[in-house]
């Protein structure tokens, strides 16, 4: 377990450094602060209070922590679909936009959904079958 840890972390590592180098070749970096410290900020006060008093306040027991993960990916897929999801209508060049992102960030939201209800009822029928320990 130790040594995927370390595995993630480097793969994180080498991926931040990917980040850093392209954004070196960003001309104007005002406009990259600004969306990061955007998204920070909504982030830290909206998003996750909003994950936490919900998961408190719909789930008890063992559910809660998938649910909350499940909150938090949605939420990330909101954030990341906003742009394109309150677009003014339809664009001058119809190749900018072509498909149907309402529809997809709906079916994403749907996959979530549904991973989390099955994780949910895995782990509920593995702690059934589990023995009681002694």
């Amino acid at each position: 377990m130790k040594v995927m840890r370390i595995l993630a972390g480097l793969a994180g590592a080498a991926l931040m450094g990917v980040g850093v180098s392209l954004l070196s070749d960003a001309g104007d970096l005002t406009g990259v602060l600004l969306w990061l410290g955007g998204a920070l900020l909504l982030h830290d006060a909206v998003i996750a209070p909003l994950v936490l008093v919900v998961g408190l306040l719909l789930v008890r027991g063992a559910g809660r922590g998938p649910v909350r993960g499940a909150l938090v990916v949605a939420g990330a897929l909101t954030v990341v679909a906003l742009p394109v999801l309150l677009r003014p209508g339809p664009t001058a060049n119809s190749s900018v936009l072509p498909l149907d992102y309402p529809r997809n960030w709906l079916l994403a939201l749907g996959a979530v959904a549904t991973v989390t209800a099955l994780l949910t009822a895995a782990r509920g029928f593995v702690r059934r079958r589990r023995p009681p320990s002694p």
